[in-house]
C-alpha cells in the first residue's frame, strides 16, 4: 500500500534542560490519542523517558522516536535531550529531521543550551516553529522571550498567538489569524476549552499584532503583497500559504505559547506542525558521496520507486536485541530484505521492522521513503552508516562526531566480571559514537573517554543498572595534546648488517609546526631518485605512526608537518621497512629539539547566575584560569561566557551551586586546544611520568 508522503511530518523537539520538552512531547502523545494516562516527568513516569537514569534525574538522555497522528497526518517525533553532554544526540537527530519545535521556558527565556541547539539546527537548515512554554510560571513573560529570540538567536519570530493572562492568571491564547480566543478551564484536561471572541481589553493589541503578522508573511509572495496593498482582504488560507513558504525557507519562525503542564495551548502547536512545517518531499534531498567522501552530484530523492537509501542514526539496545533507528530517504525496506551497509561493505538481513511508540512497538511488513523506523537483526551497523540497495550502492553524507576531551579508568569491583564489563561497554560504544573505550597497553586498564563529567557519570550509572556491573572509577584525566614550536632540518641514516642482506635507509627532512587543526601533513620534495618514489609511503607511515606519542609526556602530537627533502638508498639493502624504521627513529631524534609544548583542551563555558552572586562567580572563573569573554544581563540574572581549561573545571557544578545557593546553571562544550602555561605543563608532565612509572 502506497502512503501519501506529503502527509508525513518528521519533527524533533529540542530545548534547554528543564524547558519542558519531554512534558510537551507527552501532551502531544495524549492529544493524538497515543497514551491515555499522561506521565509526568517530575514524577518520573514520562513515556519517552523510559531509561531508569532518565526517570531519576528528570532529564532526557536518549532520543526516543515516536509516531502519532493529527488531522490525517503522521507525525514522527524525535525527543532529543537538552543537556550539553548529550548534544551529540541532538545533532544526530537533526540530521534525520525535516522540521522542529524549539521549546523555550517562559521565565528562563533563551538559555545557553537552547542557543547551541538552535545553532545546530541552523547548520542543518531545519525549519522550526517556536513554542514558549511554562507561561503559568512566576516571572513568565511571552513578549520578553520573543525579544530574546530576536536579539540572542538573531532569528525572526513570527508571533501567531497572544497569551490571555499571565503567570497564575494564564487562561489561554488568542489565535491571531482567526481572531478567536481559546480558553481552557482549570480541570487540566486539554479537551476542556471554549473558543470565544477576543477579550475586549485585547482587541487593539490583537489587531496590531495581526497586521504585523500579515505584513511579514506576504513578503513571501509578490501577488499576495499587491493584493494586500490594493486594500483587498486576504483569506486565512492565502496567509497560511505565505507563512508555510517563509517557514520552509527559514525567513521566520511561527511562534506560539502555552503551558504544557497545565495542558493549555498545545493543540495550536500541533496545527502549526501540520500547516507550516515541511513534508519529506519539500526538504533539500541528501547528497550522495563516494568512498573517498567526495560528493558525486547525485541525490537521494524522497521517492519510494527509487533505489534504497537510508541512514542509521541511532542504535539502542533493549530486551529484544539491538534496535537500529533508521530514516529512509528513498526506496523501500521490507521484512526479510537484504541490504548493504556501505561503511562495512557487508550485507545485512532485516529480520523484523517496527514502528516505535516510545518504549512499545508495532511490527510492520515494510516501510518507505520518508519513514522513520527501527530495524531488528542488524549485526555490524553503527550510527551514521548508510544502508542501501546492494545492486545500486551509494553512501549518504556521514555524521561527524567530536573528539572526546575527558577520560577515566574503570575496573570491575567484583573479580571475574571483566568479560561482562567488556560486553556491556562494546554495546554502549555502538549506541553512542561520542563515547570511546580503549585498553591502556602498558597498564592493562580500561579507559572510558567522553564529552564531559556528566557524560561519563551516566555511562558508569548505565554499567551498574542496565548491565549489572559495578566499577571502581579512577580520577578524571584530561586529553592533553603536544605540538612543536620550531622548524628543524635534520637527517637520519638507518643501517644494519647482520649476515645476508642488510637494511639501509637515509632520509633528510624538515619538521615544522603545521597550521592549527591541520593534524599531520606529509609531503616529499625529493628529486633525482635519491629516495625512490616507492619508499615515500613507508617514510610517511613511519612518521604518522609515531605521532601518537609526543616527546614530553607521551600525549598525541597535533599540527605537525614533515617534508622529505632528500636521502639515500642502497640498491640491495634498502626496503620499505628500512625507511619506515628510519622515519620512526628520526621522529624520536628531532622532535625534542623542535620546541615541544603541551596543549590543553579549552572549553566554552556559559554560566547563568542571579545578579547577587555575579562577583563570586567571575572571581571563581578567574581562579580557574578562565578568560571572561562576555556578560549579558537578563531579567532573572546574568549570563557569563568564558573560555576555561577543562582541567580546572572538574566538579564545577557543585561549586557553582554552593556559590549561588543552588540557583546557578552552566553548560560547557569543547572549543579548542591552547598551549599550557609552563608551571601547569611541568606539573602535568611530572604527574604523567610518575603514573607511567607506577604502572611499569
Amino acid at each position: 500500500m502506497k502512503k501519501d508522503i506529503t502527509r508525513y511530518r518528521n519533527i524533533g523537539i529540542f530545548a534547554h534542560v528543564d524547558a519542558g520538552k519531554t512534558t510537551t512531547t507527552e501532551r502531544i502523545l495524549k492529544l493524538t490519542g497515543k497514551i491515555h494516562k499522561i506521565g509526568e516527568v517530575h514524577e518520573g513516569a514520562a513515556t519517552t523517558d523510559f531509561m531508569e537514569q532518565e526517570q531519576e534525574r528528570g532529564i532526557t538522555i536518549q532520543s526516543a522516536a515516536t509516531s502519532c497522528f493529527w488531522k490525517d497526518h503522521q507525525l514522527n517525533i524525535i525527543d532529543t535531550p537538552g543537556h550539553v553532554d548529550f548534544t551529540i544526540e541532538v545533532y544526530r537527530s537533526l540530521k534525520v529531521l525535516d522540521g522542529g519545535i524549539g521549546v523555550f521556558c517562559g521565565s528562563g527565556g533563551v538559555e545557553p543550551q537552547s542557543e547551541t541547539n538552535w545553532r545546530y539546527a541552523n547548520d542543518s537548515k531545519v525549519s522550526r516553529i517556536i513554542y514558549v512554554n511554562k507561561l503559568d510560571r512566576t516571572g513568565a513573560d511571552f513578549f520578553r522571550v520573543v525579544k530574546q529570540v530576536d536579539e540572542v538567536l538573531a532569528a525572526k519570530p513570527l508571533v501567531m498567538v497572544l497569551p490571555i493572562g499571565t503567570e497564575i492568571d494564564f487562561r489561554g491564547v488568542v489565535d491571531l489569524l482567526t481572531r478567536k480566543a481559546w480558553i481552557w478551564d482549570d480541570s487540566g484536561d486539554p479537551m476542556n476549552y471554549e473558543i470565544q471572541d477576543v477579550p475586549e481589553d485585547m482587541v487593539d493589541q490583537v489587531e496590531t499584532y495581526r497586521e504585523q503578522l500579515i505584513e511579514t508573511a506576504i513578503e513571501q509572495d509578490d501577488a499576495m503583497m499587491e493584493k494586500y496593498l490594493e486594500g483587498e482582504e486576504l483569506s486565512v488560507e492565502e496567509i497560511k500559504q505565505c507563512i508555510r513558504k517563509g517557514t520552509r525557507d527559514l525567513a521566520f519562525f511561527p511562534t506560539y505559547c502555552g503551558s504544557s503542564f497545565k495542558n493549555k495551548g498545545v493543540q495550536l502547536v500541533l496545527d502549526a506542525v501540520v500547516d507550516y512545517l515541511p513534508d519529506p518531499t519539500e526538504v533539500k534531498p541528501q547528497p550522495e558521496i563516494d568512498l573517498e567522501g567526495n560528493e558525486t552530484g547525485s541525490y537521494a530523492f524522497v521517492d519510494p520507486e527509487k533505489p534504497l537509501r537510508a541512514l542509521a542514526f541511532k542504535i539502542m539496545d533493549d530486551r529484544f536485541g539491538a534496535l537500529t533507528f533508521t530514516r529512509i530517504y528513498s526506496g523501500t525496506i521490507a521484512k526479510g530484505d537484504t541490504i548493504l551497509d556501505t561503511a562495512t561493505g557487508k550485507t545485512e538481513r532485516v529480520s523484523r521492522l517496527v514502528e516505535m511508540h516510545a518504549n512499545s512497538r508495532e511490527e510492520i511488513e515494510s516501510a518507505q521513503a520518508g519513514d522513520i523506523v527501527a530495524l531488528i537483526g542488524m549485526k555490524n551497523v553503527q550510527t551514521g552508516h548508510t544502508l542501501c540497495d546492494p545492486k545500486n550502492p551509494a553512501t549518504l553524507e556521514p555524521m561527524v562526531f567530536p573528539e572526546p576531551v575527558i577520560s577515566i579508568a574503570v575496573k570491575p569491583k567484583k573479580k571475574g566480571s571483566d568479560e561482562k564489563m567488556g560486553m556491556a561497554l562494546s554495546k554502549m560504544v555502538q549506541e553512542d559514537p561520542s563515547f570511546y573505550v580503549e585498553t591502556d597497553e602498558e597498564s592493562g586498564e580500561t579507559i572510558m573517554k567522553g564529552m564531559g563529567e556528566l557524560h561519563l557519570d551516566i555511562k558508569v550509572d548505565i554499567l551498574k543498572r542496565t548491565h549489572g556491573v559495578e566499577v571502581e572509577v579512577g580520577k578524571p584525566q584530561v586529553a592533553y595534546r603536544e605540538s612543536i614550536t620550531k622548524r628543524i632540518e635534520d637527517s637520519y641514516t638507518h643501517k644494519k648488517q647482520s649476515g645476508g642482506s642488510g637494511q639501509y635507509g637515509k632520509i633528510d627532512y624538515v619538521i615544522e609546526p603545521g597550521e592549527t587543526g591541520s593534524g599531520f601533513l606529509f609531503e616529499s620534495k625529493v628529486t633525482g631518485g635519491n629516495v625512490p618514489r616507492e619508499f615515500w609511503p613507508a617514510v610517511q607511515k613511519g612518521f604518522e605512526n609515531s605521532v601518537d606519542k609526543g616527546p614530553l609526556a607521551g600525549f598525541p602530537v597535533v599540527d605537525l608537518k614533515v617534508t622529505l627533502t632528500d636521502g639515500g638508498y642502497h640498491p640491495v639493502d634498502s626496503s620499505a621497512i628500512a625507511f619506515e624504521i628510519a622515519a620512526r627513529a628520526a621522529y624520536r631524534q628531532s622532535l625534542p629539539k623542535a620546541g615541544p609544548q603541551l596543549l590543553e583542551p579549552i572549553m566554552n563555558v556559559d554560566v547563568f547566575t542571579p545578579d547577587d552572586y555575579m562577583g563570586d562567580v567571575i572571581g571563581d572563573l578567574n581562579r580557574r584560569r578562565g578568560m571572561i569573554k562576555a556578560q549579558e544581563s537578563g531579567p532573572t540574572g546574568v549570563r557569563i561566557k568564558a573560555d576555561a581549561p577543562l582541567s580546572e573545571m572538574f566538579g564545577y557544578i557543585g561549586d557553582l551551586r554552593t556559590m549561588t545557593s543552588g540557583r546557578g546553571q552552566f553548560s560547557m562544550s569543547f572549543s579548542h586546544y591552547a598551549p599550557c602555561p609552563s608551571n601547569v605543563a611541568e606539573e602535568v608532565i611530572k604527574e604523567t611520568k610518575e603514573r607511567q612509572a607506577a604502572m611499569a
